[in-house]
């Protein structure tokens, strides 16, 4: 076999320098362009540092920073509705929701309220961001702080109030307290943080009282409707009885004033009369005579007139009644 074998050397394409040059330009235009620009969701504010000190707040839309470190961009979602779990959480959110009680909401949810008992309170907060520049340099850590004053507020009302009110009737009403209490603290601290919702999700006495808190409950219901059966009854019964307790004092209103006036009306026309009788008692007599005779003879069927010279002890009548051809 030959030994001497042919030899071939592969070579590169030179590239111009001018090329290599434009290349790396173009690259870093390319990278400095695309950290330049940046967008806000609708739902989102932007928030720009310069070297690490705030200099303005950027709005919905398409927007420009300076690059490559100089200036960075934190999006804060302010239109968006924002929750926290007190006394549980949720594990798989969907439709059928599912839901875990580690040891750490079990200690927040535990109180005590104003009559010494104990009770276990799961709540909600929804609230939503309406600072960025507090919500994100005010404090260092403000999703804890905001935990740690929804804690102390609920707190707060549930040991001022006893546990009957807080288990039935009286559990909006505390919420709605809370709630007030709660953002009057955030403002206090400057979380940049606006409260919309404070909901008790479950408010039960422990394990071990809960059936004899429950029987107490459902006396207490059963208390509150009698209570409105009867006011039903009452607002049904009490009008009706005052209607005709009205009807008949007008109705007897009415009958006074028509037997005062004609009373008045028939003294006014004695009176009257009175003074025509005065002036002619011969004619006056005559007249009235006359007028209740054709009152009275008027209303008789039959009318016999007899000769007052008539000399007949019993005048010849015939008093069968006509016969009827």
């Amino acid at each position: 076999m030959p030994t001497n074998m042919p030899t071939y050397e592969i070579r590169m394409p030179k590239i111009p320098k001018g090329a290599i040059k434009i290349g790396a330009i173009v690259l870093i235009a390319v990278v400095v362009l695309w950290g330049a620009f940046y967008q806000i969701a609708p739902d989102e504010m932007g928030v720009i540092l310069r070297f690490g000190k705030f200099v303005r707040t950027s709005e919905p839309g398409l927007h420009f920073k300076w690059p490559l470190g100089i200036e960075a961009l934190t999006k804060v979602p302010v239109q968006r509705q924002l929750k926290m779990e007190f006394g549980y959480r949720t594990t798989n959110p969907g439709v059928r929701s599912e839901f875990a009680v580690p040891e750490e909401a079990q200690k927040e949810s535990v109180m005590l309220t104003g009559d010494l008992n104990v009770v276990t309170v799961e709540w909600i907060v929804q609230y939503k961001i309406k600072d960025p520049y507090k919500f994100l340099f005010k404090l260092r850590d403000v999703e804890k702080t905001f935990r740690d004053l929804n804690e102390a507020v609920v707190r707060r009302v549930i040991g001022d109030n006893a546990v009957d009110e807080i288990i039935t009737t009286g559990r909006a009403r505390i919420a709605a307290e809370a709630k007030d209490q709660l953002q009057k603290l955030v403002d206090l601290y400057e979380l940049g943080v606006d409260v919309n919702q404070l909901i008790f999700q479950d408010v039960n006495p422990p394990e071990s009282v809960k059936p004899s808190f429950n029987d107490v409950n459902e006396s207490l219901q059963e208390k509150e409707r009698k209570i409105n059966e009867a006011l039903a009854e009452f607002n049904k019964e009490i009008p009706k009885a005052q209607g005709e307790a009205e009807q008949a004092i007008r109705g007897a209103e009415g009958y006074a004033m028509e037997r005062v006036n004609n009373a008045q009306g028939d003294a006014s026309r004695f009176t009257q009369m009175y003074k025509e009788y005065a002036k002619a008692p011969a004619v006056t007599r005559k007249r009235l005579y006359l007028e209740t005779m054709n009152d009275v003879l008027s209303k008789i069927e039959k009318k016999y007139i007899m000769d007052g010279k008539q000399g007949n002890l019993l005048p010849l009548l015939n008093l069968n009644p006509e016969v009827k051809k």
